[in-house]
């Protein structure tokens, strides 16, 4: 009977054993991931009708369900952190705030942050199936076009203009996002906007650009070529505009012959949103959508985003345009990059399937955006070291301007919405102690008013509740019944796209109504302010109002005590971020000088000015002075800020104007007239806070400029000269305002003991220099290292080779050392080829442009070398 029962046992290991090692069996050889990725996508590919392989090739690509392949699409964005997301996200500084930092480890970790948001924002969402628009895994960030022209209301998407920052930048975020797991991507990064791509924004639909080889190689394609050969982008988005007469999407120079067969990328490439119908419909390059449709999808580009051109391949089959063949090369890029994200695979394969929704806004995610923002910060002057402010020494501070107190400045554009946004109000008054802070708007972004609102609930009832009666429609016209139907207390919602409301009915395509009886309490002018994105009207007694205000809706009433006005708000909305507020106060004219009287009895002031993303963007419906449809057509502040600067001036007190922008600043009469001007860009969700940390030297501020801020518009060629002849720090012949690569800080660094070597291999070149910390303040440096070599064509001035942010105690000392490749030693000749550096070359290292006269001696060093 033992014998028996042993017997017995082995039988039944064997059995289990055989059992466990069995191959597991799948319904679809695609399903399996032991198979090579490539083996896979063929398997999937094959099973597909032409019908579904077309479909598939749109950003809103729908579910197979007889393969049991779920909806993607590809849409998605995270620009400075994940955007237009339903759930609360981590608000880092603008892409131009980023670049200032100087610090690409530090951009390497957020990349990293943001991505771990996003993956767990997209297993939540898989898991509930909803597969829609911004919760996949396909980023299509980041923005590494060259800033060429500070008036581009996109530039603040970018990392500046120079080519070697923008790659350096470009490339740690790439790395951060896709993560460095051998086998799954943690997300897709994607280049955008391929290619010679930077404004105007009123034209991007019929532009032709057309530029020199030598532009091409040196300045417009380098950190694409960065990013696809070296940091292995996986996406890229090609531009609206044409190059030589065809649309980027389908140019036989940038689309075949560069990115597939010079860099033989091999990821995949999607459109910019509605840039295939802009073939034959605003370029008038192809004759119908099917042509256009060929043309796209031969020249390379895989995905479409605006799903309707791509539709038009199915009669482009059917006339012979196109073979099937041909539409399966675009397919199987797509499919292989769903497949490298682990979205057909067992979440035990994917090592980033666990990550859930606790992530999001981690605090080591919201301390790292306090970081960059402040080592985004520019200290761009300090007369007589104004600051750091001494609280000792103060017992009011008084802070002015349309920015002091704004939170979508901070934002700026392709947003998520942070739980919590410091604004520079809230900051200032958190550091302040016993300090009084006294403030006032003084004036808006660009004209003369200024709302104070004076919102209270009980002036709002309805049906004798109070509040407003609201109904919502799932679709953008307010037809049929509402989907929901509630009473609420304030209309004041900002949603990300596709934010349930309330029984599924979601922010994408929708519609609402809001109504309510309003009761002054007073009689006198009253004013309205309605805030939306998308559309909005407000209706007063039926009549439809019109505002005032150029940039902000103002909608003014003369109203009279206890008379009931019948109040109704109609919204739209398509996609992106919901947002819609609504207040009512008083309206006035903007009167600098009895704002000046108001606050000379502060010990100093404190203006925050400058622009935001409301004025400069993507194509944009503005049309106001200074403002051209996201565009700028002047690089002064505003009329109105300056006004308010000179007669806060003239008060005699010290002001410290706190520079907020995504772009370059005229900043002559500033720079000449105020003793402190701190560039703070567009900070993100923890920018109050860290404009506050240095103002009072919390923190010691070491960013630099990423772009070049010059005098006026006279000192630049025509906005649709795309010639680099110039432009930028490597071209410009002129003296700007302040430089490329300028910053100040609370203490002083020196520069020494510069030596150059040959390495061991002799390809290269080693570059040493001792810098020191001569002040007495602990504080960051970013080290720049530029080289010049002139030649009988075209070179730039100088440019920056290398650069490290490194930190130094006071009478600290490091030695920083750089390797010069061989491709570093080159420069770019008449017909666009890399050549080596000959005869004379210029190294200089040091805490800016060698060149720049706001630099010290004892802040640069340079060594003339010889190459042969």
């Amino acid at each position: 009977m033992k014998k028996l029962f042993i017997l017995f046992c082995g039988f039944l290991f064997v059995f289990l054993l055989s059992a466990c090692t069995a191959k597991q069996t799948y319904k679809y050889a695609f399903l399996n991931p032991d198979l090579p990725i490539d083996e896979r996508v063929d398997d999937l590919v094959n099973r597909l009708t032409i019908e579904e392989k077309i479909a598939q090739m749109l950003n809103n690509a729908p579910a197979i369900e007889r393969l049991e392949i779920p909806a993607y699409n590809w849409w998605n964005e995270a620009l400075h952190g994940v955007a237009r997301s339903p759930y609360p996200t981590t608000s880092f500084p603008q892409a131009i705030g980023i670049a200032a930092t100087w610090n690409t480890e530090a951009v390497h970790q957020m990349a990293d942050y943001i991505s771990t948001e996003g993956r767990a924002i997209y297993h939540d969402a898989a898991k509930k199936g909803q597969t829609g628009i911004f919760t996949g895994l396909t980023y299509w960030s980041p923005n590494i076009n060259i800033f060429r022209d500070p008036r581009w209301g996109r530039g603040q998407e970018t990392y500046g203009e120079d080519p070697f920052l923008t790659s350096e930048i470009g490339t740690s975020f790439v790395k951060g996002l896709q993560g460095d797991d051998s086998v799954y991507l943690k997300s897709s990064a994607c280049a955008k906007h391929y290619a010679v791509h930077s404004g105007p924004e009123w034209n991007r639909h019929t532009y032709n650009a057309e530029v020199s080889s030598h532009d091409l190689w040196d300045t417009y394609l380098p950190a694409f070529r960065e990013l696809v050969t070296k940091a292995h982008v996986t996406g890229v988005m090609c531009a609206y505009n044409a190059y030589f007469g065809q649309p980027c999407c389908g140019s036989d120079v940038l689309m075949t012959d560069i990115l597939r067969n010079q860099w033989h990328f091999t990821g995949y490439v999607t459109s910019d949103c509605g840039a295939i119908d802009d073939f034959y419909r605003t370029h008038k390059t192809h004759a119908d959508a099917s042509v256009a449709a060929t043309d796209a999808v031969l020249h390379g580009t895989d995905c479409e985003c605006g799903n309707q051109t791509y539709q038009a391949l199915a009669d482009a089959l059917a006339g012979g345009l196109i073979t099937e063949e041909q539409i399966n090369v675009s397919l199987k890029r797509l499919f292989k990059i769903r497949f490298r994200l682990g979205m057909f695979d067992p979440d035990s394969r994917v090592p980033y399937s666990k990550i859930s929704l606790s992530v999001l806004e981690d605090p080591e995610h919201q301390a790292h955006a306090l970081q960059m923002a402040q080592q985004s910060i520019v200290l761009l002057k300090n007369e007589n070291h104004l600051l750091p402010l001494d609280k000792k020494k103060l017992k009011k501070i008084a802070v002015i301007g349309p920015n002091a107190d704004s939170k979508s400045v901070l934002l700026a554009n392709y947003y998520g919405y942070p739980t919590h946004i410091s604004t520079l109000l809230e900051g200032i008054k958190s550091k302040a102690g016993d300090v009084e802070v006294v403030y006032d708007k003084g004036v808006n972004l660009t004209d003369n008013y200024v709302f104070t609102s004076f919102y209270k609930d009980e002036l709002f009832t309805y049906n004798g509740k109070q509040g407003f009666m609201a109904d919502y429609y799932q679709n953008t016209k307010r037809e049929g019944q509402p989907a929901l139907s509630r009473q609420e207390t304030k209309v004041d919602y900002r949603w990300g796209d596709g934010q349930e409301i309330a029984d599924g009915l979601i922010t994408r395509q929708m519609s609402a109504a809001w109504k309510t009886v309003f009761t002054p309490e007073q009689t006198g002018e009253v004013c309205f302010e309605l805030k939306a994105d998308d559309w909005a009207e407000l209706h007063i007694n039926g009549v439809k109002q019109e505002k005032v205000g150029n940039i902000n809706a103002y909608y003014p009433l003369e109203a009279e005590k206890g008379k009931p006005y019948q109040i109704e708000i109609f919204y739209r909305q398509y996609a992106d971020n919901a947002e819609i507020t609504f207040d009512v106060g008083t309206l006035k004219t903007a009167r600098p000088k009895e704002t000046a009287a108001s606050v000379k009895d502060a010990d100093v002031i404190i203006f925050a000015g400058g622009i935001s993303s409301i004025v400069e963007g993507e194509e944009m419906s503005v049309q106001i002075d200074g403002f051209k449809r996201g565009d700028r057509t002047s690089l002064d502040l505003p009329a109105v800020q300056k006004e308010m600067l000179k007669e806060l001036k003239a008060t005699g007190k010290p002001v410290i104007f706190v520079l907020m922008t995504g772009s370059a600043i005229g900043l002559e009469w500033e720079s000449q007239n105020l003793p402190a001007i701190v560039n703070a860009w567009y900070g993100g969700q923890a920018g109050g806070q860290a404009i506050a940390d240095v103002l009072f030297g919390d923190y010691n501020p070491a960013g630099r400029l990423p772009v070049t801020f010059y005098k006026s518009v006279n000192d630049l060629p025509d906005f649709e000269d795309y010639s680099m002849a110039n432009r930028t720090y490597r071209y410009f012949s002129g003296t700007p305002i302040y430089p490329f690569g300028y910053g100040l800080s609370y203490t002083t660094f020196g520069y020494s003991n510069l030596e150059t070597g040959k390495t061991a291999d002799a390809s290269s070149l080693k570059v040493k220099a001792v810098i020191s910390n001569t002040g007495d303040k602990e504080g960051d440096e970013v080290v720049q290292l530029y080289l010049s070599n002139k030649r009988d064509f075209a070179t730039p001035i100088r440019a920056l080779k290398g650069f490290k942010r490194i930190h130094l105690a006071p009478g600290e000392s490091k030695e920083v050392e750089f390797i010069l490749s061989a491709e570093d030693l080159s420069i770019v000749n008449e017909a666009g080829n890399l050549a080596p550096m000959k005869g004379d070359v210029t190294i200089s290292v040091g805490g800016g442009q060698p060149s720049a006269s706001l630099l010290s001696a004892q802040q640069c060093v340079q060594q003339q070398i010889n190459l042969p």
